[in-house]
């Protein structure tokens, strides 16, 4: 299945959030504001995952794409960084058959050369696993960052075009990390902060913003339906007028 851009390709109306990408953010602070160590804020957002997806399932979203660790996050303390990693060891443990089992298929994109090579082995044998499913993509973004995600492409790129001097941006796209997928509809942060923290760069141009003081540990389905309401409420023009939007809706 081949998917257009979406600055180019204008969704049709009504068109729910087929893709969502998610900042999982506020675990440690969670932790903190109940007295207990970060380690189980991140245990708590690994269990915040499992209930995101099975909301997505319900609705009817397509992807899901989430930030699990960022290009940026080795400059945390190292014992935090071992706990991540080996969090992400464990999930995909006791979650990769589950998945399986409900039809959803799994992807891991990012630098995934800096992870040792057990963590490397278990990422594709998983994607192997559940390369079928079609009921869901999940998307976990790891080692991760849109700055990366776009020179890789572009070397890609040029490597693929030898002597060329004038690229477009159909020729960079195919390279991107998540050229499988259609661009993000819902872009969604948790934990407080409003800025996009270097993900996804390429494929957020039109891309819906959404910010919640809710930290991820407790965004359930109920803060979900909430973020999704107000993409509903959000008027996608594509460069477009009001008036056209309307004239759309009228021919619908």
């Amino acid at each position: 299945m081949t998917h257009t851009s979406s600055t180019k390709a204008v969704p049709a109306l009504p068109a729910a959030p087929r893709h969502i990408a998610l900042i999982m953010d506020g675990n440690g602070r969670w932790a903190t504001k109940r007295y207990l160590p970060r380690v189980a804020g991140h245990v708590k957002g690994v269990e915040a995952v499992r209930g995101m997806v099975e909301a997505c399932i319900e609705r009817h979203v397509e992807y899901l794409t989430l930030f699990a660790f960022s290009s940026e996050n080795w400059r945390r303390p190292a014992e935090e960084v071992s706990l991540l990693m080996r969090l992400f060891m464990t999930a995909l443990e006791r979650e990769v058959s589950k998945m399986h089992a409900n039809g959803i298929r799994l992807r891991v994109v990012g630098d995934l050369s800096r992870f040792d090579a057990g963590l490397q082995k278990m990422i594709v044998d998983a994607e192997r696993k559940t390369a079928g499913n079609t009921r869901l993509v999940v998307t976990i973004c790891a080692n991760y960052g849109g700055r990366w995600d776009i020179m890789q492409a572009t070397g890609k790129m040029v490597a693929a075009n030898p002597g060329c001097t004038d690229f477009t941006e159909d020729q960079l796209a195919p390279h991107l990390a998540m050229a499988y997928a259609p661009e993000p509809d819902l872009f969604i942060r948790t934990g407080g902060e409003e800025r996009i923290s270097n993900f996804l760069l390429w494929q957020l141009a039109y891309t819906e913003l959404y910010f919640t003081e809710t930290y991820w540990p407790d965004f359930d389905a109920a803060a979900l339906d909430l973020a999704i309401d107000s993409y509903y409420q959000r008027e996608r023009r594509f460069g477009r007028t009001s008036a056209q939007i309307a004239d759309q809706k009228k021919a619908s």
